[in-house]
């Protein structure tokens, strides 16, 4: 099996979540084939969206998911959306997601993949549904001018076999022109949101062509590998001892394309700080100075990493993991790293970045004895030396990283080693000049990452 065969298996791994890992992959394998189709098809009414999806699905062998499908099991959360519907409430946009989420995980939209109709409607569905590891792997977004668009949804009245929504139908009797002319402006409300969220991934066609030429151009797009969703999403991962500059480069990293910056230290405080369960249960580790429990942390890591800026935006992370096995506990949640650096520096110059350095107690300022010393006697009178940054401590804390570094290493293979002893800003530009190129499976374990010039973050 070839480097891209093994990637889209991990892939798809990732994206399905099967509830017997192993059986999926061998299900994937006997089929010869390890990429399943994951397409939407967006439009306003009468744009063709149910031709289309039919066409695909006949072509593909792809489920084909309608809004109506969605609703059609018999479980807690569908009679809770449908006795909504019947009472003309609307449904919750997280009850929805959770929906079609359930409706994805079953064994045929796993195995023959799926083709969305109409789904989603909005862009805070769309970020809902990525938030939740819903990703299509092709877009396609029909489109013509709203006078045709009214003239077919007029001419289909008398169509019961056309794509209008039957459901609406009966609920609302045929809909006038004004109607379909306000739903219309609703649709181009939210267009231009979803094209942005899918840019990546979106094929814009006509529908106001013969039905055939519509169809060759969407296979023509869904048949193209799609390109990596990483790079809207950059998610990168930060190693080196104490003394390395994890805080300063993941601020310019976070700073320069808009990331979250997780400190796994300051989450944790953070965390604490808050009247919380969890905050109350890691209290007493940290006033103690003991190490609070793996399970703890990433429950808290997860649930960080979960929410939507995370999501939307990507992120960088620094001082989790800190060893193989919190680095597989991340790994097993789902959280891939695109992009993994190792900040490497000597023993001897971690401890005169450490332990040399001080904090003024007044203004909060900090400064070190070599690289930024006090400006006045006065001020170098009353600095204050953190606990923390104590030889000894130090001693132990670079053992225990240079321990775990080998195991790290093997398990991201595609990662790039920096030696941070030099200008911190042109750490940052051989850090830069990795994190621009094209983003690829770097964090995952077993794939060595695949460099190329001219890409994007």
């Amino acid at each position: 099996m070839d480097g891209a065969a093994e990637r889209c298996m991990v892939r798809s791994l990732m994206v399905d979540k099967p509830e017997e890992p192993i059986e999926y992959l061998i299900e994937l394998l006997s089929r010869g084939r390890t990429e399943v189709p994951r397409i939407m098809v967006l439009g306003p009414p009468a744009s063709g969206k149910r031709t289309i999806a039919v066409q695909l699905c006949e072509h593909t062998k792809a489920v084909h998911i309608t809004a109506s499908n969605v609703l059609k099991e018999d479980t807690r959360l569908t009679r809770e959306a449908r006795h909504l519907r019947d009472i003309q409430k609307e449904i919750p946009c997280e009850l929805w997601i959770k929906l079609i989420q359930q409706c994805l995980s079953k064994v045929d939209c796993i195995r023959q993949g799926w083709v969305l109709e109409g789904i989603p409607h909005t862009r805070q569905e769309a970020l809902l549904l990525q938030e939740v590891g819903i990703f299509p792997e092709h877009v396609v977004m029909l489109e013509a001018p709203d006078e045709i668009l009214i003239k077919r949804s007029l001419a289909k009245r008398m169509d019961p076999a056309s794509e209008v929504d039957m459901k609406l139908e009966q609920q609302q009797g045929f809909l006038s022109e004004d109607d379909i002319a306000s739903q219309l402006i609703k649709y181009h409300q939210e267009a231009h949101a979803l094209q942005r969220t899918y840019k990546n991934c979106l094929k814009v066609v006509k529908s106001d062509q013969s039905q055939d030429e519509v169809f060759a151009q969407v296979l023509s797009h869904v048949q193209c590998k799609p390109r990596s969703m990483a790079p809207h999403t950059p998610r990168v991962l930060l190693f080196g001892p104490p003394g390395s500059g994890k805080s300063l480069q993941a601020a310019l990293i976070a700073q320069k394309y808009n990331l979250v910056n997780i400190c796994c230290g300051e989450l944790l405080r953070a965390v604490s700080a808050d009247e919380t369960s969890m905050g109350e249960l890691i209290k007493p580790y940290l006033a103690s100075g003991e190490p609070v429990p793996d399970s703890m942390v990433l429950q808290i890591m997860t649930e960080r990493l979960s929410r939507l800026d995370c999501t939307a935006r990507g992120w960088v992370l620094h001082g989790f993991p800190r060893d193989i096995k919190q680095a597989k506990m991340l790994y097993e949640a789902n959280f891939i790293p695109s992009r993994v650096f190792f900040l490497e520096v000597t023993d001897e110059v971690a401890s005169e970045v450490v332990t040399l350095r001080a904090v003024d107690p007044i203004t909060g300022e900090r400064y070190h004895s070599l690289y930024k010393p006090a400006p006045s006697p006065e001020i170098e009178a009353r600095l204050q030396h953190n606990p923390r940054d104590s030889e000894d401590r130090l001693r132990s804390q670079l053992k225990q990283y240079s321990a775990s570094v080998p195991a790290l290493k093997a398990m991201y293979p595609g990662a790039l080693s920096i030696n941070v002893d030099q200008d911190p800003h042109a750490v940052f530009e051989t850090l830069e000049s990795w994190l621009v190129q094209r983003v690829t499976t770097a964090g995952l374990p077993g794939v060595v990452m695949d460099v190329k010039e001219g890409g994007s973050l």
